[in-house]
């Protein structure tokens, strides 16, 4: 039976050419993005197998809109791919006052998971994969979740990964029917999405130019798809997989993150 799949951040790099080959093998992908024209070029590229819909997922009031309508059209959803993240040089505030790194990369993955967690639920095997690189060290700073504070981009979204391990301890620990795998990609030749100062942009484009393709971190995302693990929570560096039971995936810290009250709406 032909699975349904929705990707955010799906219209370039990784999230497109897990698309494709979900579409060249007869599931059906739903991508996420800001981008039309790639958006429509996926569709023309999918036979009927992929469809667009254009999100500005940085908002909450948009991504819980978007949410609603995948609800309507996709009563069942077999997997949630996570993809979606813009890399910000300078501190940008959305016009719903998150900083954008937070929102995009961490509080939409929050909301989009639980808003989509009743028809995962209806799956024979559902899973979502969180593609945040689990498992870096970077300390958090509880006291300034949002960088208002010496804001520096590569440890912004360092943190917003962190809080992305806690989120996945705390959704597996609401949702244990749902398997919640954290996947980090390794180095890859992906949309690196973003606005960069030239020096950081100059730094990119060598990491293009020596990453692997794409399509290389395909396999092990549709091993997750079509076999999701058994454990509620899981953690992947590309096919290797990773410890949860440390520090990193404290359920004290996920509980303190989860009590903010930062998913719910405003």
């Amino acid at each position: 039976m032909a699975k349904t799949v929705v990707i955010t951040g799906g219209t370039d790099g990784i999230g497109a050419a897990l698309a494709r080959a979900l579409a060249a093998r007869g599931d059906r992908a739903v991508v996420l993005g800001r981008h039309r024209e790639r958006g429509e070029r996926l569709v023309r590229d999918g036979g009927g197998a992929i469809s667009f819909l254009e999100a500005d997922l940085s908002l909450m009031s948009g991504t819980r809109a978007v949410a609603a309508g995948l609800r309507d059209a996709h009563p069942v959803i077999d997997g949630l791919v996570l993809c979606a993240r813009y890399f910000q040089t300078s501190r940008v505030v959305t016009e719903e006052g998150f900083e954008h790194n937070f929102a995009l990369f961490y509080l939409s993955r929050a909301v989009l998971g639980e808003e989509l967690a009743g028809a995962l639920g209806r799956a024979a095997r559902p899973v979502v994969v969180n593609v945040a690189g689990p498992g870096h060290d970077t300390p958090i700073d509880w006291d300034d979740l949002q960088s208002t504070r010496g804001y520096d981009g590569v440890r912004a979204m360092f943190q917003a990964g962190r809080l992305n391990d806690l989120l996945g301890v705390d959704f597996a620990r609401r949702h244990p029917g749902i398997a919640y795998a954290l996947f980090h990609p390794g180095t890859t030749a992906t949309g690196f999405a973003g606005d960069y100062d030239p020096a950081t942009a100059a730094f990119i484009e060598q990491q293009k130019a020596l990453a692997k393709p794409a399509t290389e971190v395909v396999p092990p995302l549709l091993a997750l798809l079509d076999e999701p693990p058994s454990a509620s929570l899981s953690a992947f560096h590309l096919h290797t997989e990773l410890d949860v039971r440390n520090g990193l995936f404290d359920p004290a810290d996920a509980a303190r993150l989860a009590g903010l009250g930062l998913t719910s709406s405003r």
